[in-house]
């Protein structure tokens, strides 16, 4: 059997407590089929002591110390660690650390757990994501990094961010998802009960007015367009069946998901695409057009520019 794979969750202070513990949570429920775990995640501090949360509490690790010599992936969870957060500055014992990593450690961040990976250098020109809420914080101390605040995570290969809180969730399970294929990371999923695949980003949980209480809302029409994704459809469309012209549409449409219609059902299309590569042995027009992105060139097109992958490249990797 293949030795597990290392997971160092290194807790900075003052840690959130909850980012701490979500990569042991997720990752202890990526079993083979015999049910042997696929991971060894340990939850880390520099010294092996206490680390202080921001809730008023500490957690004492398991782990001893010399577990964060060479992990295979290193996780940093959020923290309200000063200098990365106010000045961009970092400790020198936490900034040496990072430096003598090995090359082959994949590097991962939970929420504000990024401000401390761009605080020593490995960001720079890369693309990355933090919590919304700090968005603007880490673009005036980091303008180097390609920030992007409406994806709940970022996979840039060796380095890896999140959003806030849950969303570290939805990374550890894409992280699962390409270690070992959508069973895996489906059954990890069903065992923390969450869902294994989040639609839409961090976007539509930014602080925004609230819809007209007084209007019917846009649902009714987005349960309508899933069930005909393989149809065209115009913006015009989508706005008469809501009975609303399309500039209202288009404005509570972006006040109840944070995206506009279009980009919504592109996402959705998508979603439906994957599940048909994951799925089924249709040729790779035929996902394209039941999906109701027309043609295999389309579909490619998108699948690059959100995932960074092909269809056949996706459907190789996460084949269940």
């Amino acid at each position: 059997m293949a030795s597990q794979h290392r997971i160092a969750v290194l807790g900075l202070p003052e840690v959130i407590g909850f980012d701490l513990v979500i990569p042991s949570q997720i990752f202890v429920g990526a079993r083979d089929e015999d049910g042997t775990p696929l991971y060894n995640v340990q939850v880390c501090s520099l010294d092996g002591g206490p680390i202080p949360t921001t809730r008023g509490f500490s957690i004492l690790p398991g782990a001893d110390p010399d577990f964060l010599t060479a992990p295979d992936t290193l996780i940093i969870p959020g923290t309200h660690l000063k200098g990365p957060r106010t000045d961009g500055s970092l400790d020198p014992e936490i900034a040496d650390y990072l430096a003598g990593l090995p090359e082959r450690t994949r590097i991962m961040s939970i929420c504000t757990g990024s401000f401390v990976l761009a605080a020593t250098g490995m960001l720079d020109g890369r693309r990355a994501t933090t919590h919304w809420k700090y968005a603007d914080d880490f673009r005036r101390l980091y303008p180097q990094v390609d920030l992007d605040p409406d994806v709940l995570f970022v996979d840039d290969g060796d380095v890896l961010s999140s959003a806030g809180v849950a969303a570290g969730i939805d990374l550890c399970l894409h992280v699962i998802r390409r270690d070992h294929g959508s069973e895996v990371a489906n059954r990890a999923a069903r065992s923390s009960v969450v869902p294994p695949w989040r639609e839409g980003g961090q976007a539509q949980y930014i602080e925004r007015p609230l819809p007209d209480p007084n209007g019917n809302g846009t649902s009714a029409t987005r349960a309508w367009l899933l069930e005909r994704l393989a149809e065209p459809v115009a913006l015009g469309q989508i706005a008469a069946h809501a009975g609303m012209s399309v500039r209202t549409f288009t404005r509570r449409f972006r006040d109840e998901t944070g995206t506009s219609p279009l980009d919504w059902l592109l996402q959705q299309r998508l979603d439906h695409a994957r599940h048909l590569l994951e799925s089924t042995d249709l040729p790779i027009d035929a996902v394209a057009e039941q999906a109701g992105l027309s043609t295999a060139a389309s579909l490619r097109k998108h699948l690059r520019h959100r995932l960074g992958t092909s269809p056949a490249t996706y459907r190789r990797t996460f084949r269940s």
